[in-house]
C-alpha cells in the first residue's frame, strides 16, 4: 500500500516516475466506493378473486349522518365522504370484494338511500363476498368455477366456517360507521326489493327557542291523516332527473311518541313513520308541515288538502292542490332510518361467524356495544355542557316569566308567530308582518311541466352521462330517499 512506503523510497525516482505515481494515487482516491448489490424487488402478487368461491350476505349497520355527504356513492368529488364509499373501501381492504368489479360486480343493493346529514340505525345492504374456504373438504370445492357467475354462484351449505365480518370490518371502519350484524341470504335476496317496510324516526322538542310550545295533539291529528295510500307530491321534493310521474306511497303508521317528558308533557318527542316506500325528502317535508300545525299556524286538515291533488282523491278535502306550495323542509339532523323490515324467515341476523343471535353469549356482543356506549356517554357530556351554557345565558337573557327577552319592540307572541320551527334547533323567520297560510302561498310548477322542462334542457344530457357511470342512480328514489 502507498501509505506504507517511506520517504526514502522515492529518493531514486525520476521526475516522470513521481508524476506517474501521483496520477495513480489520484485515480485510486477518485474511484467511487462499491455499494452492495440492491435486493431484488419483491413481486407483489395480485389477489385472484375469481379463484375463490363467493356467498351472498346482508349487512345491518348504523352511521352518523352528519359526518357524511349521504349514503350513496358519488362519482363526482364530494365535500364529505359518502357512507357507501367508506364501506366499499373497507370491504376491498378486507379482500371480501373485488375492487375491479365495483358495486355491480358484487351485486350491491341497499334498502334506502339517505341524504346528507341523515343518520341510520338499521340500514341494510346485500352483496356477494368472498367466503372462507378453510375447513372444507376438497370435494366441497372441486365444482367451484374459476369465474363463477354473479347470478348463479356456487353455494356451499357448510355454515360452520365463515369470516368474522363484524370484527374485520369494524376494525377497518371509522367509529361513525358500525356493522351491527350480518345474515346469510338466498341468491335472489335484495336489500332493496325484498324490503317490506322502512321505519323512519324524527326527533324534536316540544319547547322551542321562541318560548312557544308545540301542540302535540294537533300534530298527532295531522299525522293520522298520513296513514294509507296517498299522493305525496306536495309533501316531497320533486327531482326532475328521476322523471317520476307516480307519487302514491303507502304509509303504514304515523305516531308521535314521547321520549323524555315531564308531568306537563314538556320534553322530547319522536315521529315514528313507517311506510312501504318513500319519496325524495318526504319525511322532512311532512315534518315541516307538522311543525306548522304544532305552532298553530296551520289546521291539521291542511295535510289532507295537500294530498288532494285531484277532485275526490281525498274525502273531506274542499280544495284541489295539484301543485306544491312553497315552504322549507325540516332539518336533516334529527332524521334517522331506524329499521328495514323483511319477510319472516328471510334473514337470520348474527354477530359471529356461525351462531345466530339467539345462540350467542353476551360477551360475544359486548365489545361493539361498549364502543357505542362510550360514544353515547361522551354525547351526554356535550349535552350537559350545552345545558349549562344555556343556564348561564338565562341569568341575563330570560325574563321572570321564563320567556326569552324580546330583541325588538314587539310582543313575544308576534315574534313566535314569525318564527317557523324547522327541527334540530333551527328556525326560519318569515320576514313578513303576517304568516301566510300554506294554501295561499305561491305554488311551484306542475310536476308534468317540471319534468318536460328538464327533458328539453341540459339536465337530460347531463343525466345521460351520469347514468353511463351509475345505471342504478336513476331509480334509487323510488324506494326511499331521505
Amino acid at each position: 500500500m502507498a501509505s506504507s512506503l517511506s520517504a526514502s523510497t522515492y529518493d531514486g525516482w525520476t521526475r516522470e516516475e513521481l508524476i506517474a505515481r501521483l496520477t495513480e494515487l489520484d485515480n485510486v482516491q477518485a474511484r467511487p466506493k462499491q455499494r452492495p448489490p440492491s435486493p431484488k424487488p419483491r413481486i407483489k402478487k395480485t389477489f385472484q378473486f375469481n379463484a375463490h368461491s363467493r356467498r351472498k350476505i346482508a349487512l345491518k349497520f348504523c352511521y352518523s349522518g352528519w359526518e357524511y355527504g349521504g349514503l350513496a356513492f358519488q362519482y363526482q368529488k364530494t365535500t364529505l365522504p359518502t357512507v357507501e364509499g367508506v364501506l366499499f373501501n373497507a370491504l376491498v381492504k378486507a379482500r371480501l370484494i373485488d375492487p375491479e368489479g365495483g358495486f355491480d360486480g358484487c351485486g350491491w343493493t341497499k334498502c334506502g338511500r339517505t341524504d346528507r346529514g341523515v343518520s341510520a340505525a338499521g340500514q341494510v345492504i346485500s352483496l356477494w363476498v368472498r367466503r372462507l374456504e378453510f375447513g372444507f373438504d376438497e370435494d366441497d370445492l372441486k365444482d367451484v368455477p374459476l369465474n363463477s357467475s354473479l347470478s348463479k354462484p356456487t353455494s356451499i351449505q357448510n355454515e360452520k366456517y365463515e369470516y368474522e365480518y363484524l370484527l374485520i370490518l369494524n376494525r377497518l371502519l371509522p367509529p361513525t360507521i358500525r356493522i351491527l350484524a350480518w345474515s346469510p341470504v338466498s341468491d335472489d335476496f335484495s336489500a332493496r326489493f325484498s324490503c317490506t317496510y322502512r321505519h323512519y324516526k324524527y326527533f324534536f322538542s316540544r319547547n322551542t327557542a321562541t318560548g312557544s310550545i308545540l301542540d302535540i295533539e294537533r300534530m298527532r291529528t295531522a299525522a293520522s291523516y298520513l296513514v294509507g295510500e296517498h299522493d305525496f307530491r306536495n309533501l316531497c321534493k320533486i327531482d326532475p332527473s328521476k322523471q317520476i310521474t307516480m307519487f302514491k306511497r303507502k304509509v303504514l303508521s304515523a305516531e308521535i311518541d314521547p321520549i323524555s317528558i315531564d308531568a306537563e308533557g314538556n320534553g322530547d318527542y319522536v315521529l315514528n313513520l313507517v311506510g312501504t316506500a318513500f319519496l325524495y325528502h318526504q319525511v322532512r317535508n311532512i315534518m315541516a308541515v307538522l311543525f306548522m300545525v304544532g305552532h298553530g299556524q296551520e289546521d291539521p286538515s291542511v295535510v289532507t288538502s295537500l294530498m288532494n291533488v285531484e277532485e275526490g282523491s281525498e274525502p273531506g278535502a274542499t280544495e284541489v292542490v295539484d301543485t306544491k306550495p312553497q315552504y322549507q323542509m325540516a332539518d336533516a339532523l334529527p332524521l334517522m332510518l331506524w329499521d328495514c323490515g323483511y319477510p319472516e324467515g328471510e334473514l337470520d341476523w348474527r354477530t359471529t361467524n356461525g351462531a345466530s343471535l339467539s345462540d350467542e353469549n353476551e360477551d360475544g356482543r359486548s365489545e361493539l356495544y361498549q364502543q357505542l356506549h362510550s360514544i353515547h356517554s361522551r354525547s351526554r357530556v356535550y349535552t350537559a355542557l350545552n345545558n349549562h351554557f344555556l343556564l348561564a345565558a338565562s341569568r341575563f337573557h330570560l325574563q321572570k316569566n321564563g320567556l326569552p327577552a324580546p330583541s325588538a319592540p314587539s310582543s313575544t307572541s308576534q315574534v313566535a308567530k314569525l318564527m317557523i320551527s324547522l327541527g334540530g334547533g333551527t328556525y326560519k323567520r318569515t320576514g313578513q308582518d303576517k304568516y301566510t297560510p300554506l294554501l295561499k302561498r305561491n305554488r311551484l310548477d306542475h310536476v308534468d311541466l317540471t319534468n318536460e322542462r328538464w327533458r328539453l334542457g341540459k339536465g337530460f344530457r347531463r343525466n345521460e352521462r351520469k347514468k353511463a357511470l351509475d345505471e342504478e342512480g336513476s331509480i334509487d328514489d323510488l324506494d326511499g330517499n331521505e
